[in-house]
């Protein structure tokens, strides 16, 4: 009798591990609750709970390059000496926050704004969207955030592609359920979109909202502060965005110097943690009017940056919140 004679005839041999056997180590656990163990601690879900990390890019030897403002989408050439010393200041200011700064130090030199990190991500409770900058001028920029994300361990969740531009301060959490996204001159209706259906399998709503003309970002028309509070600049926020803010119990305050928001970005900072903001200093009506709401305001000097048409908001792309 043959061997092949002898080996039963229905016999089906249990599989090794590597081809389902009962061995198989089966992943079970969902992705969010593999962040701070396979993937790096970070996630994002508001607004206003106390920052952790924020991602910057040290400005250096591209800033020398701007020799036409408006081409490389400046108000005015800064001295980049100054820019470098103030950026430095701020860094500074928060680790004295507790916060922890991270950056981004592309292997080449980078477009003139790429310090402006804010616009090429939006961080999510599950990972990072990168963004895809509307102008030639800042093209590629993503690219060394979505380095340096994969290098902190930041899940990518999508990078926004084909027809589609998205900054990321274009958006912002209304509520751990909501984010709102201004379409205009920086985010397109295709960007917008491929942002919302992120979202969406997340079970994140995204409310879409058309910017005026002339407004570069959203970021630049509110700001939340608290889970009961926002700021809106007067007759540049839609009507809607207000009533769905005041809906959901916030207290709607419109800042109170449109002259210190054109000449000092005095919108323009970004929210420590409940009621407690850094903003750009040399804005004395609209810090005034933040510490008269109970808010906590530390200063940092960005008279040379808002040459470059933005502050500490711009400045700082957030990784992490305290859940």
């Amino acid at each position: 009798m043959t061997r092949r004679e002898t080996r039963p005839e229905h016999s089906h041999p249990v599989p090794i591990t590597a081809f389902g056997g009962p061995s198989f180590p089966e992943r079970t656990a969902d992705h969010r609750s593999e962040l701070g163990t396979l993937w790096g601690d970070f996630r994002v879900g508001s607004e206003w709970k106390p920052l952790r990390h924020v991602l910057l890019h040290r400005p250096g030897e591209e800033i020398r390059s701007v020799t036409d403002a408006d081409a490389a989408l400046m108000a005015a050439i800064p001295d980049p000496d100054v820019v470098t010393a103030q950026h430095d200041a701020m860094a500074e200011a928060y680790r004295a926050q507790g916060v922890t700064v991270h950056y981004v130090e592309p292997p080449v030199t980078p477009p003139p704004n790429q310090m402006f990190a804010a616009d090429l991500m939006f961080m999510t409770p599950d990972g990072a969207i990168v963004g895809r900058p509307a102008s030639t001028v800042r093209a590629g920029e993503e690219r060394w955030v979505a380095r340096k994300l994969a290098d902190l361990g930041i899940p990518i969740l999508r990078t926004i592609s084909g027809t589609g531009v998205f900054e990321g301060a274009d958006a912002f959490w209304m509520d751990p359920h909501t984010v709102v996204i201004g379409r205009g001159l920086r985010t397109n209706e295709a960007g917008a979109e491929q942002v919302a259906w992120t979202l969406d399998e997340m079970d994140v709503q995204a409310v879409l909202v058309d910017l005026p003309h002339g407004c570069m970002h959203l970021m630049g028309e509110i700001r939340i502060v608290d889970g009961d509070l926002a700021w809106v600049r007067s007759h540049r926020v839609p009507w809607s965005v207000i009533h769905a803010l005041e809906s959901r119990g916030y207290e709607v305050h419109f800042f109170p110097s449109e002259e210190e928001n054109e000449r000092g970005m005095a919108y323009n900072f970004v929210t420590l943690g409940p009621r407690k903001i850094l903003m750009p200093a040399g804005n004395p009506i609209s810090e005034a009017a933040y510490r008269e709401q109970g808010m906590e305001v530390v200063t940092v000097e960005m008279s040379e940056v808002v040459k470059a048409a933005g502050a500490v908001g711009c400045l700082s792309a957030i990784l992490s919140r305290k859940e």
